[in-house]
């Protein structure tokens, strides 16, 4: 990776999982506003506790039950709260990667009969296009030597190790599964390799 990002500004947020401080950075790869929450320090650190989140309006914003979501990100919170250290990565990559207005269009397919994977195929897009570069430049801009990674998908681990990222253990995020986003987590573990297992309640 030869592009390097730089801080524009970093601010203090009081929450309820305690204080962070946020990180805005300039963005040589695809100029979205990809974000940086830090507690504590972590510079020149190991085995930080990481989540890498993908923007998601509808559940994080709106308590949407279609997906996991909002839930992994409260659940990433307070992971690191209890941490006492950790980076929550949020990036601007809607829908894995298709955008606000074709996640919608793909509720609408599924709510059709197509699953997530194939209502993405249907518009033309990959299942899942996101990149993780930018989480591992902006890794790399806050000198975090190894990483405990908050996630169920393998991919995520992939991908970052390929960029020079150092895992050295997954942290499973599973949160409650219900009528409305079993069919949604049952295909990100039969069609898209996700580690968890299913179990309604």
């Amino acid at each position: 990776m030869k592009e390097k990002l730089e801080t524009l500004v970093q601010t203090r947020i009081p929450t309820q999982y305690g204080e962070f401080i946020l990180h805005y950075y300039n963005n040589p790869l695809d100029h979205k506003e990809h974000l940086a929450f830090v507690k504590g320090n972590v510079a020149n650190q190991e085995n930080i506790p990481v989540r890498i989140h993908s923007e998601c309006f509808t559940g994080d914003v709106l308590g949407s039950r279609r997906c996991d979501c909002g839930a992994q990100l409260d659940m990433a919170l307070k992971i690191i709260a209890q941490a006492g250290q950790g980076v929550l990565l949020y990036l601007r990559q809607e829908g894995r990667g298709i955008g606000l207005l074709k996640k919608l269009q793909a509720y609408n397919l599924q709510d059709e009969g197509l699953d997530t994977v194939d209502a993405n195929l249907h518009l033309g897009h990959l299942a899942d296009e996101r990149d993780y570069e930018i989480a591992a430049l902006m890794l790399q801009t806050l000198a975090v030597k190894s990483i405990d990674l908050m996630t169920n998908n393998p991919e995520k681990i992939e991908a970052l190790t390929r960029l020079g990222i150092c895992v050295h253990q997954r942290i499973p995020i599973e949160t409650l599964i219900h009528t409305d986003n079993e069919d949604y987590l049952k295909t990100k573990v039969e069609k898209m390799r996700h580690l968890m297992e299913i179990k309604k309640t």
